[in-house]
């Protein structure tokens, strides 16, 4: 037994070494990505991280790991050491995913620790510009005259999209199919070129696509509208009400990563989200900064994992 707690405390001893503020940085840090690139997770992470490698003089790697809705990202990153050289960057899919899907090897309260909330973004009902609508309320018209149904996209079973475009379908009476894709570009994709009749996106997906007239946005699920967006409707003002929720991005640590090295890596990204250019970065995007610290952040992703999981019920929604 003594020679047994000995291994224990040998094995947290970098762990304890490092939890020293005046120790931190090292050399190297990684932030997982369990989402593909270009997506909005992926986006606002490399913002960060590069000013963050600028600012502490290290080598700071944005590393994507996909595939399962993000479930095999995640859980690599739950099993790596919590010496503060790991950090796993997510959207709130992340939350909903292990929300609806009690089959994924982690759990969200237990394997993971808060580091913070980076920013907040609306997420837009998109459409192909081919399509000619007008307004929302033109497209449940034309999908409600399909009598075999419409289909609608998301970046994976239990994303926070699928929830949007599948609350969209009960509250609005469609009959819809959900066709899965990779990533939210992806997903995108195929709204953009018409294979499915909509999706939904976060702004750093949706705005410049937009603005560049290659895809029309119909409504926002934001409930203070798009200020990114002037003229884009709430759900509520386009038809639908019942249904709202912002997107949000945020980083977590393997459990037991020391308080003090994830306060230090929150005070750095509270400072590089205040930067000027950082903010201008994020409003081109569609998405603001929102940052909570450790402590906050990790309620708050708790209590999201437990109303996603009474929303999927509500809705139908559940893993595949």
């Amino acid at each position: 037994m003594k020679r047994r707690a000995l291994l224990w405390l040998f094995a947290l001893m970098p762990a304890a070494v490092l939890a020293q503020p005046a120790d931190y940085p090292p050399s190297q840090i990684r932030f997982i990505v369990p989402f593909t690139p270009g997506g909005g997770t992926d986006v606002i992470m490399r913002l960060v991280a590069q000013h963050m490698a600028e600012a502490w003089k290290v080598a700071v790697i944005v590393e994507n790991r996909i595939g399962a809705g993000g479930v095999i990202g995640s859980q690599y990153a739950a099993q790596q050491p919590p010496d503060g050289r790991t950090f796993l960057a997510v959207a709130s899919a992340f939350g909903v995913r292990a929300a609806i899907d009690r089959a994924v090897p982690y759990d969200v309260g237990r394997d993971f620790t808060g580091v913070a909330q980076m920013a907040r973004s609306p997420s837009f009902l998109v459409v192909s510009p081919a399509h000619g609508f007008k307004s929302l309320k033109d497209l449940i018209a034309h999908a409600k005259q399909q009598p075999l149904g419409i289909y609608y996209t998301s970046a994976g079973v239990g994303s926070t999209a699928h929830f949007h475009a599948a609350a969209v379908a009960h509250l609005a009476g469609i009959k819809g199919e959900h066709v899965a894709q990779r990533g939210t570009p992806e997903a995108v994709n195929d709204a953009m070129a018409g294979r499915v009749l909509y999706a939904f996106a976060p702004g750093p997906n949706a705005i410049p696509l937009a603005k560049a007239g290659r895809l029309q946005i119909l409504a926002t699920t934001s409930p203070a509208g798009a200020r990114f967006m002037p003229g884009v409707p709430t759900l509520a003002e386009a038809g639908v009400p019942g249904y709202e929720g912002d997107d949000w991005f945020g980083v977590f640590a393997p459990a037991a990563t020391p308080l003090a090295i994830r306060e230090r890596v929150a005070k750095e990204m509270a400072r590089i989200l205040a930067l000027p250019e950082v903010r201008e970065r994020l409003a081109n995007l569609g998405a603001e900064p929102a940052f909570m610290g450790p402590e906050e952040f990790g309620a708050f992703a708790r209590q999201y994992v437990a109303s996603m999981r009474k929303l999927g019920g509500e809705i139908g929604i559940k893993a595949q």
